[in-house]
């Protein structure tokens, strides 16, 4: 590394001509690269929700589905309206009463079932097929130009609008967030930092790494809106220590070489690259733990994360060092005390109180637990989205106008005979909550003969080996109800076609719920897994891994408790990803404590002074980082109009602060409390251990000869 370390300093300025000129084919490549909205979409291909979008896909040239309310239009315009949405080139197929009867038919003549399936006293309703995917460009595409067409009078429902509507409203959003969060960050590194031109700095190299990890998302083929939404927000909140790293680093080895600043950098970076490494292994394990999850919108984040965690490394010791020494002088007059405070006397406070903490860590570990066990979670996005958009106003009009909260789609063995189909459509009737059922025979009706029956009325629900069902229910998606009920449809279906498949946006939730809830315990074995193998390996001892995940462990249950408390439900994926994150982010607060501690120690100090060397030199760092961490997420989560983003980050930060306090005010009373412990079980510290042997015989047989005496 020492001959890498010169090689970089003497190659500044072509490594910075290079980072500017990578900016270009990384921009191009970030734009090009597809985001994906479906959050649903991430589920296993293997699961019957699934494959049923496949089979409507195969089958029916039908992929995504919407409903469309039109409002103050009369039948003809209606009829012409429908017809310009059949010349979108992803509208397969639109649904309306003159599909099964002419227009200039009353609508009132028709069935009841039929009329009611069309119409409310507001409005008249169309079912718009798309053949593509829910999510799929084009889909999106259609429903904007749906939304021109129509213009006002016209509100679309479904998956694939309410995928449209988070698109615009996260691209209208995306820019604020980096601005938001460089900006709170900018604010804690001048006052962290002793000069007002290198956070300049930092910001600018984390920010081209940021670029980098954004351009190389094309390996992926796609990702989702949440990873590029927390991206920027997570790299920079998780590699800035590392600048700082090599900020100190320089500023120590100038000291040391004051005539020399190119020397002085390249042992910065040498030093630097081994502290960095050993600092982001933990952080990668984290977001590689996300890999495990079954859903695999984890993948796409712990993926591009970990991607990015190490491309932030390699520019925080290469690029970085050259900004400095190219701008030296330029610092070198802008230097300026800290403004932070060295927090030696919250130092002393906190280990003279040390039991104090330590009895409150305990206290609070029930209700933190009880707290984290009981708050609420949701899977439904649609009812977190603001009361305004196209597709939230939509769903309301859809289920106060026409009973229909959420619907399902069935399929089912195209032969299946008529009777078996009447008794099957009438046995879900029955089903609480289940306001409208429409199928291939509701449609023609049962006194046509099904050989008369236009092929061009056949396809819209009908193909060589399924019929398609759609039934409304009045319960919302996500809801114990919508469960419960998609369990009987289930039933019912399977006992007339056991090869039958219940879709649609509410089936694949409920998957969703289940899937997300065996990944939870998953992820969290095996980011604690990682975590503890790493700290076992660079501290050497079985100890130490314990105590430092036990720690932040409780810092994770603290922070997802405190949403119990101020009765806030946060979305699915925070109980799965945060503590993950959390964890892998924040556990190095501990190990900056703790290896301090163990250099301490293993010098020959007792237990206590180690430990409070160990805090008043580690302390302003990881008050530091955390408020770093705190500033590039608080800001987000406060602006952020997508209710999953905005949780997302609010967590992400509140759970710095929390770790932060945690490590400063718990560890110290624990490194206290098992520093015998902690002798036995490590490897570098047998000297120690033989010696408080040695004394411990002492004091035995002292003890002995006074009780003979």
């Amino acid at each position: 590394m020492e001959r890498i370390s010169k090689n970089i300093v003497k190659l500044r300025i072509p490594i910075l001509i290079l980072a500017l000129v990578l900016v270009v084919p990384s921009f191009f490549s970030f734009i090009s690269t597809r985001v994906n909205y479906d959050i649903l979409s991430y589920l296993p291909k293997d699961i019957d929700t699934m494959k049923g979008q496949d089979i409507m896909l195969d089958e029916f040239g039908k992929g995504g589905f919407a409903f469309v309310i039109i409002e103050g239009m009369d039948d003809k315009d209606a009829s012409n309206l429908k017809a310009e949405f059949e010349k979108l080139d992803a509208v397969e197929k639109v649904l309306w009463y003159d599909s099964i009867a002419d227009v200039s038919v009353p609508k009132e003549v028709l069935p009841k079932n039929i009329y009611d399936i069309f119409n409310s006293e507001n409005s008249t309703m169309m079912a718009v097929f798309f053949n593509t995917t829910s999510s799929d460009d084009e889909a999106l595409n259609a429903v904007v130009e749906m939304r021109k067409i129509a213009g006002e009078q016209c509100f679309i429902s479904g998956m694939t609008a309410v995928v449209e509507d988070i698109k615009e409203l996260t691209l209208s959003e995306m820019a604020m967030y980096v601005i938001i969060a460089a900006i709170l960050n900018l604010i804690v590194l001048s006052l962290a930092m002793d000069s007002f031109l290198v956070p300049l700095f930092f910001l600018s190299s984390v920010g081209l790494a940021i670029i980098y990890n954004l351009g190389t998302n094309f390996i992926q083929g796609e990702i989702s809106f949440i990873t590029l939404a927390l991206v920027a927000v997570l790299q920079l909140a998780v590699t800035m220590d590392y600048s700082i790293f090599l900020w100190e680093s320089y500023k120590e080895q100038k000291k040391l070489f004051p005539d020399n600043n190119k020397l002085a950098m390249a042992e910065a970076i040498r030093q630097t690259f081994a502290s960095v490494v050993s600092s982001s292994i933990t952080t990668v394990a984290g977001f590689i733990a996300l890999c495990f999850m079954t859903f695999t919108l984890g993948m796409d984040l712990g993926i591009v994360m970990a991607k990015g965690v190490v491309i932030g490394v390699i520019c925080c010791v290469t690029i970085l060092p050259s900004m400095i020494l190219v701008f030296d002088k330029a610092l070198s007059k802008t230097m300026h005390r800290e403004f932070l405070p060295s927090f030696n006397k919250l130092s002393d406070f906190i280990i003279k109180h040390r039991d104090a903490f330590a009895i409150l860590f305990i206290a609070l570990i029930i209700p933190a637990a009880y707290g984290e066990a009981h708050t609420n979670v949701y899977y439904n996005l649609t009812s977190t989205l603001p009361e305004d958009l196209n597709s939230v106003i939509a769903s309301s009009k859809l289920e106060e106008e026409y009973g229909m909260a959420s619907q399902h789609i069935l399929l089912v063995d195209a032969d299946m005979p008529l009777q078996k189909v009447d008794q099957m459509i009438g046995e879900m009737k029955q089903t609480d909550g289940v306001t409208t059922t429409l199928s291939f025979d509701t449609l023609v009706g049962s006194s046509i003969p099904r050989e008369a029956v236009p092929d061009s009325v056949k396809e819209i629900m009908k193909s060589d080996k399924w019929q398609m069902m759609l039934i409304g229910s009045e319960y919302e998606v996500a809801s114990d109800d919508i469960n419960n009920q998609i369990t009987e449809l289930t039933a019912i279906l399977k006992k007339y076609d056991k090869h039958g498949m219940l879709i649609g946006e509410s089936a694949a939730t409920k998957d969703l719920i289940e899937i997300t809830d065996n990944d939870f315990k998953i992820v969290n074995i095996m980011s604690i897994a990682f975590v503890f193998i790493i700290i076992m390996i660079s501290l050497k001892s079985l100890s130490l891994p314990v105590i430092l995940v036990s720690v932040i462990e409780f810092a994770v249950i603290v922070n997802m408790g405190i949403s119990c408390y101020t009765h806030t439900t946060v979305p699915f994926i925070a109980s799965v990803v945060i503590g993950t994150i959390q964890l892998g982010a924040t556990v190095d607060y501990a190990i900056l404590m703790t290896t301090r501690y163990k250099k301490e120690r293993i010098g020959g100090k007792d237990k206590q002074e180690a430990v409070s060397i160990a805090l008043h030199t580690s302390i302003k760092s990881i008050i530091v980082s955390a408020l770093g961490f705190f500033a590039a997420t608080f800001g987000v989560g406060i602006y952020s109009s997508v209710d999953m983003i905005s949780q997302l980050c609010t967590l992400l930060s509140r759970g710095a602060v929390v770790s932060m306090f945690v490590v400063n005010l718990v560890l110290p009373a624990m490194l206290m409390m098992f520093d015998r412990v902690i002798i036995a079980t490590t490897s570098d510290m047998r000297q120690l251990r033989s010696k408080l042997v040695k004394n411990t015989k002492a004091m035995t047989r002292e003890s002995a000869g006074a009780s003979v005496q």
